[in-house]
């Protein structure tokens, strides 16, 4: 959720790295899905994989690394449905379908990660993680290309429609008509976000 990296595999790590880095994140969502994630500290975490404070230092810099490595494991996930997985979130479906598809997933993401995603902050970002999303812009952009949107500016719509999936509203929502469970403001915001792209795509 922030910068959003490849689209494709992470770069190849030591057999000892990749080893710890898989401990060590299995840890932490071990801590995040219990105590939860304002709970997680390095010490903690290093006793809890069984491994050197010093070796969580180095994997991860700050308590904040942890989270973004968390949130960039999970991108990775997410991003490897939507270039394969089944449709309509993966490829197979009518464009109009998979940008309804795209934009309810990555509410889902979004709002599902939040408590990680506000823990990623370390202090020196102005914005939160997730505001920016390249993967999100380009792939929107290509599905408003397939579906023969006339003269619209696609460059400018793309731009539009990738900013109403940012992450600081997501993660941030303040209205009272948006409090509640997670799930609950992932249907409205996805109801919304199916509304917003049926009018788009409706024919002039």
């Amino acid at each position: 959720m922030s910068q959003p990296v490849t689209w494709g595999p992470p770069h190849a790590e030591r057999a000892d790295a990749a080893r710890n880095r898989r401990l060590l994140l299995a840890a932490a969502r071990e801590i995040v899905a219990g105590p939860g994630a304002d709970k997680l500290t390095m010490d903690g975490l290093a006793e809890r994989a069984g491994l050197g404070k010093g070796t969580v230092f180095r994997r991860f810099g700050s308590r904040a690394g942890i989270f973004q490595a968390l949130l960039d494991d999970d991108e990775r996930e997410f991003q490897e449905r939507v270039l394969s997985g089944p449709p309509p979130l993966g490829p197979g479906a009518p464009p109009l379908d998979r940008l309804i598809a795209y934009g309810r997933a990555r509410i889902d993401f979004l709002i599902g990660h939040r408590e990680i995603a506000r823990a990623a902050l370390d202090g020196r970002e102005r914005v939160p993680a997730g505001s920016q999303t390249p993967m999100s812009r380009a792939h929107i952009r290509f599905l408003l290309g397939e579906m023969r949107l006339g003269a619209a500016d696609l460059d400018v719509l793309a731009t539009q429609l990738t900013a109403a999936l940012d992450g600081p509203l997501l993660l941030y929502l303040s209205s009272a008509d948006l409090t509640g469970a997670a799930a609950q403001v992932s249907e409205r915001m996805g109801r919304g976000w199916t509304d917003l792209i049926q009018r788009v795509g409706r024919p002039c």
